[in-house]
């Protein structure tokens, strides 16, 4: 046999343990070839059962990441920021922050509402958190007016698929919403896999009543004790089960008013306080109870709580978000189905205003046909060097079949088929096609060969098994090169571990197809000519010319090893030099031509100015001819607005042809700047992390002590023409007046200071008193304060204040005004007081310009207690690459172990180790050519180009031991080794080449498998494959002299 170690190094054991590993290796081409029938009855199943799985496979954006933050929001009405953070926020952070798993609580807490991010360490139960939170929640205690906490889970899902909008011109509101409440919705919820539907823009009906305080003064009625009464009379009561004498029976006593005329005759008992001025009252027969309509006014209004306007035209807006496990894909083509026939049925008109199933099905298409087209391009490559029609087809069988594998297997994890499997699959077309076009490429020689011995089998399979080795090892290689990937934390650790699986899937079918389909239809399609009934033209093992050339070239490098290490070594160098210009990015950046856009009023802005501003910028949208839809909501919950409930938030989709969408927006956004209005306008990116966003956040005591750095470091950003969209969380202030009570005077009066605070605030929730119904639906009835919001603070002075005793007085005689400003948030972290300052990069660089504001920070002078940290796109990009850093480091180790393994010895893998640093030189050139910026995606090609690159040498090397073995001398080992190789190394590296190709031009953004993740595969194949065919044979022969290493077996 050909490939016995040398026994120079080895034991005998060392031969007893490599002839086992030859005769499992042996038996396994022999079973395939004695089974031909069996492998092709195993490989229909294998595509039917990779047929079917896919068909099956659930399609996604994205794969489904647990973001492991949970939020807690409390509404806490009529509070400042600093009121909502003392009486809310700050319990609930110290309540939650000794849980178990708890990395950070960050809260904020706005004007009436306080929102809390409770961050866990990745790999945490999310479920178990969240029932924890909410235990521990439900045991504070809370101001009254507070409303329960919402304790919810932060997910990807948690975003619209798609979003309806329902109008007609001739309906009006209250009509629309009744078709949508009662029908559209409820229909809508109905579909499978819909988590839930919510509209918005609907009319919401209400019972109002609003006490008529003099008539209930002067009966000596309080606005308690009427509830009280209401509340008592207005009951259903079950008595139970009565036993009577002939049976048993159930009686219940009824006196709930079901409609507003009931409720208006409901009897109040009347109270006198003087018992003498009572007694008069009876004694002239005045009446002991009045009906509530007397005293108060009750009226039934439709209110519509939250805009919603498409192209212009008052419109309801309903958002379907996917139940958890549902498939996005499925859910929007269901609901666009479902919703077709209702136009017709409800006769009104219904756009689709989002849509996230359609950038899948088109990102899902594009990767296909990118697919289709490398492995088109690879087989024409193949077809060039071997000239041969059916060693093509044989080599390319293993591209379908290996991926099919792969998609089993992926079926069965439960991983959907997302932008990372599908870029992997496109990625992986150039690879699994390596094995099949070695062993094919090695049959075909051997059959031409004039020397060659064997015939049929005999000859199929020695041409296996020389290959076996070489082959195992390399896709042992690749595979091994993407495990740590799946050891990377965080949500870069958990987007590419689909992406590594898949890989690793379809290496590992592509191996198993290179030593069982290809060796059969080998044997089946050159089946004449291995027989010897077709003549062979057989050819003397001449090289072509360009063999003949690079043995030359060879020859000379070898002679002047310096000069060539030199020269390859400046190159190295000169290429990571060029870094910088290259720049850093995170992720790349995703092409959907949407823009969502939102409103956040300026602190004390009211609803009346909210709508003059977002309709001047909505018209704004709808006169743009490439504008195809606007769709505006405001007010009302909406997950993208934070704390302000009267902000806004609009889609607009441009036309799919748009060109230069990043300029446009840039140029709507600054026309939209140029109308200065008092809030602030900005675009949402929903790509999973902000890409090109800079932020800092300052830590303190107070927002006093803080207050100076921020505008420190606002200004350092303003400053650089590289940023724009600066802002900080401090900016926004509301004017605050802090009444201070005279106690001695308030006292003498007989009043509380809750008494006044009662009389005064205008921002007490309405209560809800009771229900009514109409039709089937339950009204509330909601008592209205009767304290009237007056149109400034002097009106505020002016109230009067109304003693015990009957008298009045103004509220200016009672108190002292201190004014002062209140932030319009207050956000803490770590228990300490922060601010973030945020602004976006508008270069494709990102590390020049936050380095260059980080060296401007570092120069500040900040009080001892203050500590500044970097977050943003920034800090993301510090952790992901020091992370895939490392992931490359245990790469290239686990490659070292399986090459040492392989050959037995230490010192040939270390010789092909040096093709590693090479991909770096085409690499660099590549992404400066393309204008890619380095970031995560090309990160993982260069992860992808350790397995391509070492396979190519390990091809090399394994065939130079080989000729050494036989007896031939290390030179011309080497020569002989790199004229026999060049053709099947050629070949790999231009198919891998040519499949990615299609990403690389990358005409279509798919996100993270990216155009650059292409650019740096092609460009280190370029530099490496060159390379590796001139630097391993010149390590290898430099190593093997320097340490006398001896590989004749003749040497005992």
């Amino acid at each position: 046999m050909s490939m016995l170690y040398y026994k120079d190094t080895m034991p005998n054991w060392g031969d007893r343990k490599q002839n086992e590993k030859e005769r499992i290796m042996k038996s396994t081409v022999n079973f395939v070839l004695r089974n031909k029938l069996a492998i092709w009855i195993m490989t229909i199943i294998i595509a039917g059962a990779g047929i079917y799985s896919g068909m099956k496979m659930k399609m996604e954006t994205m794969p489904d990441i647990s973001i492991p933050i949970i939020s807690v929001s409390t509404t806490y009405p009529g509070a400042t920021p600093e009121q909502v953070a003392n009486d809310v926020s700050i319990p609930v952070e110290n309540a939650v922050e000794s849980l178990k798993g708890v990395k950070t609580v960050t809260s904020t807490s706005y004007q009436n509402m306080s929102s809390l991010q409770i961050e866990y360490n990745y790999g945490a139960d999310m479920k178990e958190a969240q029932e924890s939170v909410k235990e521990v929640i439900e045991k504070l205690e809370l101001p009254e007016t507070t409303t329960k906490p919402v304790v919810d889970r932060v997910s990807i899902n948690a975003f619209p698929v798609i979003a309806l909008s329902v109008s007609n011109k001739d309906q009006s509101i209250a009509e629309l919403t009744d078709t949508v409440e009662n029908n559209i919705i409820g229909e809508i919820q109905g579909i499978d896999g819909v988590g839930s539907a919510t509209a918005t823009g609907q009319q919401v009906d209400k019972v109002k009543l609003t006490y008529n305080q003099a008539k209930m003064a002067k009966l000596g009625l309080t606005e308690d004790a009427v509830a009280q009464v209401i509340k008592a009379s207005d009951l259903k009561m079950p008595l139970g089960i009565f036993n009577f004498e002939k049976s048993q029976e159930s009686v219940v006593v009824d006196g709930k008013a079901t409609t507003i005329k009931e409720l208006e005759n409901v009897e109040i008992p009347t109270v006198n306080p003087d018992p003498e001025k009572a007694a008069a009252a009876i004694a002239a027969g005045e009446p002991l109870s009045v009906k509530l309509k007397d005293i108060a006014s009750i009226k039934k209004v439709g209110e519509v709580e939250s805009i919603s306007r498409t192209n212009g035209q008052d419109a309801i807006a309903i958002q379907v978000v996917k139940g958890q496990d549902a498939n996005t894909v499925d859910v929007v083509n269901a609901v666009k189905d479902k919703v077709k026939s209702y136009e017709d049925r409800y006769d009104v008109k219904i756009d689709v205003t989002l849509d996230q199933g359609e950038p899948i099905e088109a990102s899902v298409k594009t990767m296909v046909d990118k697919a289709l087209f490398g492995a088109l391009f690879a087989v024409i490559i193949i077809l060039i060097f071997l000239r041969n029609f059916r060693s093509t087809i044989i080599s390319i069988v293993s591209i379908p079949m290996s991926l099919l594998m792969g998609v089993i297997v992926l079926k069965q994890m439960d991983i959907t088929l997302n932008m990372m499997t599908l870029g992997a699959m496109t990625v992986a077309i150039g690879r699994v096609i390596d094995d099949s076009i070695v062993v094919v490429e090695n049959i075909y020689r051997r059959m031409h060969l004039p020397d060659e011995k064997l015939k049929g089998k005999a000859l199929i399979r020695e041409a296996t098994l020389e290959m076996f080795r070489p082959i195992m090892s390399s896709t042992l290689v690749t595979v091994a090169v993407f495990v740590p990937l799946g050891l990377v934390s965080g949500m870069v650790g958990e987007l590419f571990l689909p992406f590594a699986l898949t890989i690793a899937f379809a290496l590992v079918g592509s191996l198993i197809i290179a030593v069982t389909i290809v060796p059969v239809l080998s044997h089946t399609l050159f089946k004449k000519e291995l027989n010897g009934q077709k003549p062979v033209k057989k050819q003397v093992e001449e090289h072509g010319k360009m063999a003949i050339g690079y043995t030359r070239i060879l020859k000379w490098v070898l002679n002047h090893k310096w000069i060539t290490s030199l020269i390859t070594l400046a190159a190295l160098i000169g290429s990571l030099a060029l870094t910088p210009l290259v720049g850093f990015s995170f992720m790349p950046d995703d092409e959907q031509k949407l823009m969502y856009v939102t409103y956040t009023p300026k602190a004390g802005q009211t609803d009346a100015d909210v709508a003059k501003d977002v309709k001047k910028v909505e018209k704004l949208f709808m006169d743009r001819k490439d504008v195809k839809m606007t769709q505006l909501s405001t007010g009302g919950a909406n997950p993208m607005m934070g704390g302000s409930g009267n902000g806004s938030l609009m889609y607009v989709t441009f036309d799919d042809d748009v060109k230069n969408f990043d300029s446009i927006k840039d140029k709507v956004l600054n026309q939209i700047e140029g109308f200065k209005q008092a809030g602030e306008w900005k675009s949402q990116d929903f790509t999973m992390t902000s890409n090109s966003e800079l932020s800092y956040s300052v830590y303190g005591n107070s927002e006093k002590e803080i207050s100076g750095t921020v505008k420190d470091i606002e200004k350092i950003m303003n400053e650089r023409k590289d940023m724009k969209n600066v802002t900080s969380s401090l900016t926004e202030t509301y004017e605050e007046h802090t009444l201070k009570i005279d106690g001695d005077k308030v006292s003498a009066l007989g009043l509380s200071t809750a008494q006044i605070g009662q009389a005064i605030n205008p921002n007490k929730q309405a209560t809800v008193l009771t229900t009514v119904k109409k039709g089937d639906k339950d009204i509330d009835v909601e008592v209205q304060s009767s304290v009237k919001a007056p149109d400034n603070f002097k009106d505020v002075l002016k109230e009067k204040i109304k003693t015990p005793t009957g008298q009045e007085v103004a509220l200016s005689e009672l108190v002292k005004v201190e004014n002062g400003t209140t932030a319009n948030s207050v956000s803490r972290s770590e228990g300490k007081v922060f601010a973030t300052v945020k602004g976006k990069i508008t270069d494709k660089d990102i590390s020049k310009a936050s380095s260059a504001v980080q060296k401007k920070i570092d120069k500040l002078e900040t009080p001892k207690s203050i500590d500044i940290s970097s977050g943003g796109a920034t800090e993301d990009m510090a952790d992901a690459f020091s992370q895939l850093g490392l992931a490359m480091v245990a790469a290239i180790a686990i490659v070292y172990l399986i090459l040492v393994i392989t050959f037995g010895e230490g010192l040939a893998p270390f010789a092909i180790l040096f093709s590693l640093p090479l991909t770096v030189i085409g690499s660099i050139v590549a992404l400066l050519i393309a204008r890619e910026p380095i970031d995560v995606s090309t990160m993982i090609g260069l992860l992808m180009l350790i397995g391509i690159v070492v396979t190519n040498a390990i091809v090399l090397v394994d065939r130079i031991i080989h000729k050494e073995h036989e007896g031939m001398p290390m030179r011309e080992a080497i020569l002989e080794a790199g004229a026999t190789r060049l053709r099947p190394i050629l070949m790999t590296a231009i198919a891998t080449i040519g499949a990615l190709i299609p990403l690389a031009i990358g005409a279509e953004g798919s996100g993270l498998i990216s155009k650059g993740l292409g650019v740096t595969v092609i460009g280190g194949l370029i530099s490496s494959t060159l390379l590796t065919l001139v630097i391993v044979p010149l390590m290898y022969e430099a190593l093997s002299k320097l340490l006398k290493k001896k590989r004749n077996k003749t040497v005992e």
